[in-house]
């Protein structure tokens, strides 16, 4: 049912809509055209348009693919009925960014200025961030629990085939059948070792104070020297960024793990970035910190299959032929080991993965 609603005087009543200005909720006010005829400072940071610039033009203009929407408007015109949308995607027109929102629909029936809606737009972004988080640092520990159970399993045989053959050498002449058995020997050594690394490396953090960028610039130079002269490797550091307590060999091959997959995703020629942050009041699963760092690697290669976005993580997932699929499951684990987490967008030409770190007051 319509809410009675007359407009000016509305907005008279809240004081020049000072009142509307200090709400976190976004208040978007349409006519029958879909044309904005109010917006308070909230939506117009959502949408990332001034009220200038969107009065009197249709309010879909600034929501590219925004079709599910605008149809839910629509809808909300013709029947009278109030409606909502629940972490409804909303694209930026002119950003890659997508933020998350919960939409609310009213429609208001004014005597003079014919039907509105009235728009209540909530951002969730960060609602559904900590849920995404939570959710997959407890499929992480449910993975971690699993293949040390396996880990274990495995390894008890491979003991006692390495065992076998070295028995077997010993009761050989010729050098040639020891030949067999060093081969023997020698893979069962590999496979012990892949399997401590699936295991993932129980040793605690032992922190120090570091500089995140110089531990960045161990990587780049790493990089540097592996990757082919058609593959640009960028820096673009924030120099604002404090000193924190951090492991840094465990950093440096978490870093190191994302950096080198970003290296095989560009192939012969490419883009690589590596970027550092400071973000304040940033949560990480369910603790809040004053101070996170947020270090990036950016490439503009293929990007991650589809298929392998919610699994990237997990030992043994890989997209490539030649994978062991452990680089990023142990990046996790060290990164996790620091209270941080790591993230990931994707699309084909670019794709990020972020290292959350909170920043530890070295005093």
């Amino acid at each position: 049912m319509a809410v009675e609603f007359s407009f000016a005087s509305t907005l008279s009543h809240f004081d020049s809509t000072e009142l509307l200005d200090a709400l976190s909720t976004g208040i978007v006010i349409l006519d029958r055209q879909l044309c904005a005829v109010y917006a308070n400072v909230a939506a117009q940071d959502l949408i990332a348009v001034s009220l200038k610039q969107a009065r009197g033009r249709p309010f879909p203009d600034f929501l590219p693919d925004s079709n599910g929407l605008v149809a839910s408007l629509r809808r909300a015109l013709e029947t009278g009925e109030s409606l909502a949308e629940r972490e409804f995607p909303l694209k930026i027109s002119g950003s890659r960014e997508i933020r998350i929102v919960d939409v609310t629909i009213t429609p208001l029936e004014g005597q003079v200025t014919g039907t509105h809606l009235l728009l209540e737009i909530a951002d969730a972004t960060q609602r559904q961030r900590i849920s995404r988080e939570n959710d997959l640092l407890a499929r992480l520990e449910s993975s971690r629990l699993m293949i040390r159970q396996l880990a274990h399993e495995i390894k008890n045989p491979l003991g006692g085939l390495r065992g076998a053959a070295q028995l077997l050498e010993r009761e050989l002449q010729k050098d040639n059948l020891r030949e067999y058995t060093n081969v023997i020997i020698g893979e069962a050594d590999r496979l012990t070792a892949l399997v401590d690394s699936m295991a993932e490396p129980n040793r605690p953090a032992q922190k120090t104070v570091a500089n995140v960028h110089e531990l960045c610039e161990h990587v780049y130079h790493l990089l540097r020297g592996e990757a082919r002269s058609s593959v640009l490797i960028e820096r673009d550091y924030d120099p604002s960024l404090p000193w924190s307590l951090l492991d840094r060999h465990q950093i440096i091959q978490a870093l190191l793990n994302v950096a080198r997959n970003a290296m095989q995703a560009v192939g012969d020629r490419g883009r690589i970035t590596l970027r550092t942050r400071a973000v304040s009041g940033m949560s990480i699963g369910t603790v809040r910190h004053r101070l996170v760092a947020s270090v990036q690697v950016e490439d503009n290669g293929p990007g991650v299959p589809p298929e392998l976005h919610s699994s990237i993580f997990y030992p043994l997932v890989t997209g490539r032929a030649n994978g062991t699929g452990l680089g990023l499951a142990v990046a996790q684990a060290l990164v996790t080991g620091h209270g941080g987490l790591i993230e990931f967008e994707s699309e084909p030409g670019r794709t990020v993965f972020t290292l959350l770190l909170p920043i530890e007051d070295p005093q």
